[in-house]
């Protein structure tokens, strides 16, 4: 998809973009992801094969991508995000609300057990890896080859509809009863910071690439983890959200129907076994101007943040500087 875009926007042949396929430490190993050392077992092989010079941009899915820097790297682009809610897909078409008591459901995500619990405590919550095939084999009737021993799982939306798999949803679950990952839905395009300044033809199509109101929403949520020092396992969710200088409310997505003249971000710690949850949520109108807007959204993450942690976040989860 960037390969694609990137062709278009820059004007290049089809032999001009290439892919590099690298497999990273999360591919390969099995455990939690806490276990393996969190989010960043994804994004480290890519960094290093852009650093030493085999590939020019690396394509992450900003869940993955920890929120601190990289040191000569930069994320160029950040494009248009698509649907940040998670899925249920569940046998017989079943929705989360419908599920029999001591039904049994499937995620690796510490986030979204924790908010699977708290919606409903009489669920079997289950630990499971492995990519979307494989975690879908483990229902009866998704379409996947598997042992079908689970009663449901859950799964990011964005990642089935990329891989034209959403059909095998049956339950697009909001917000408010299951905040998703800082940056789910998105996708970040890394790269070395000397490549903008050496390529101008590149650099000007990354910069049509970025979608600023996805950057803008995931800045906030992005901040929030940074300010929260939140673990990988921490079950910590949050989502921007823009609306238009009309008042008019942003999609899934973060879009907003005009310019996006208000940001607002919704976020929730949970204890771990879903018993207690903690919510809070603020707003900023923009101001005008890229970079201005870029630096409200991220005070406006770490003011969510600061919220949290003064009503006791620290207590719920593995967060916070006293960890």
């Amino acid at each position: 998809m960037v390969a694609d875009s990137l062709r278009a926007l820059a004007g290049l042949g089809a032999d001009d973009v290439g892919l590099v396929r690298i497999r990273t430490d999360g591919d390969r190993l099995t455990g939690s992801l806490a276990s393996l050392g969190g989010a960043g077992v994804f994004v480290a092989a890519l960094r290093e094969a852009v650093l030493d010079g085999r590939c020019h941009l690396a394509v992450h899915s900003l869940k993955d991508l920890p929120t601190l820097p990289a040191e000569g790297l930069v994320v160029a682009a950040v494009p248009e995000r698509q649907d940040p809610r998670d899925v249920l897909c569940a046998r017989d078409g079943l929705l989360l609300a419908d599920l029999p008591a001591g039904a049994r459901v499937g995620t690796g995500s510490p986030r979204r057990a924790a908010q699977l619990r708290a919606f409903r405590d009489d669920l079997e919550v289950l630990d499971i890896r492995g990519n979307v095939e494989t975690r879908l084999g483990r229902v009866p009737g998704s379409g996947a080859d598997g042992p079908g021993d689970l009663d449901a799982v859950v799964l990011a939306a964005a990642g089935l509809a990329r891989l034209g798999r959403l059909a095998a949803a049956t339950e697009l679950i909001e917000p408010a009863v299951m905040a998703p990952a800082a940056g789910q839905g998105a996708l970040a395009v890394e790269c070395r910071d000397e490549l903008l300044a050496s390529d101008p033809r590149l650099a000007d199509a990354l910069a049509r690439l970025d979608h600023l109101p996805t950057r803008l929403a995931v800045t906030a949520e992005r901040a929030l983890l940074t300010a929260l020092e939140a673990g990988c396992a921490a079950p910590v969710g949050a989502l921007g959200r823009l609306t238009d200088g009309a008042g008019g409310p942003a999609d899934p997505r973060g879009h907003a129907g005009h310019a996006p003249r208000r940001l607002t971000l919704d976020a929730v710690v949970c204890r771990p076994d879903g018993a207690v949850q903690l919510r809070s949520s603020a707003s900023v109108r923009l101001p005008d101007g890229r970079d201005a807007q870029v630096a409200a959204a991220r005070d406006l993450g770490e003011q969510v943040a600061e919220r949290l942690l003064a009503d006791g976040a620290a207590d719920l989860a593995e967060i916070g500087p006293a960890r």
